[in-house]
């Protein structure tokens, strides 16, 4: 760590929990965000920021006038760009030691499989169920600790499934694939500003505890968030011996 480096993250570097060895991992990490939104936007920030070595973002939506509301990664210049494209601009402004890759594609099969493979840790910032299954099927397959965050209207939720335990439950445990479950989209719902930060700043901090190995994630457990009366519950989650997806590890 050259001397611009240890001042940079010198804020860090100076908390025992870190140092300069929890900053150097930081450094040689891959991280995979599955959306450049209003999750991906905060998550995106603080991981460029914190010095994570290499950010994969992947989005196939380009950014429009009604996502500047709570999508802070974005600027009104970038109306109509591909939202990879406008995050890595600003991410290269935030950070330029941070490499960042972009696809601009809504990834799965073979190519989310190889995503997920190459990652430390995989943040889900997605809007729709079945992406949100195929990326914990690959981290299930690979045995990556999976971050997931969801918010919509003023409700925000957190979670850490990290598939390095075999005994931690999946994202499929908690919403099982073949549920009826209603899908909320922001388009139709809403979704109050700050709640998406709120929630993209725990996952954020959650990957940066894993990727360093310090302190108590939540791993085998869901937060809830409530931004109308600023209510937070964490509540544990047992693995399903029954799971279609992590059952039979």
């Amino acid at each position: 760590m050259n001397d611009e480096q240890l001042l940079r993250y010198s804020r860090h570097i100076l908390l025992p929990e870190v140092g300069v060895e929890g900053q150097a991992k930081l450094g040689a990490a891959r991280a995979l965000l599955i959306g450049a939104g209003g999750l991906g936007s905060p998550v995106s920030l603080y991981l460029t920021a914190a010095g994570v070595g290499t950010l994969t973002l992947c989005d196939d939506d380009n950014v429009d006038l009604t996502n500047l509301q709570r999508q802070i990664v974005h600027r009104t210049s970038s109306i109509g760009r591909p939202k990879v494209e406008s995050a890595r601009d600003t991410l290269r402004d935030v950070n330029p030691e941070t490499q960042v890759e972009t696809i601009a594609a809504r990834v799965g099969g073979a190519e989310l499989d190889e995503l997920v493979a190459r990652a430390d840790v995989v943040l889900d910032g997605c809007d729709n169920f079945a992406t949100r299954h195929a990326v914990n099927r690959a981290c299930v397959k690979h045995q990556k600790p999976l971050v997931s965050g969801a918010g919509v209207r003023f409700d925000g939720q957190i979670a850490v499934f990290d598939m390095r335990d075999a005994n931690a439950p999946c994202y499929a445990c908690l919403f099982p694939e073949d549920a009826q479950s209603e899908e909320l989209r922001c388009a139709v719902m809403g979704v109050f500003a700050p709640l998406v930060g709120i929630v993209g700043c725990i996952q954020a901090a959650e990957a940066l505890k894993i990727l360093m190995g310090t302190g108590e994630t939540l791993a085998g457990k869901l937060m809830l968030v409530d931004a109308l009366s600023m209510d937070i519950r964490t509540i544990r989650l047992r693995k399903d011996p029954a799971c279609a997806v992590c059952g039979a590890r």
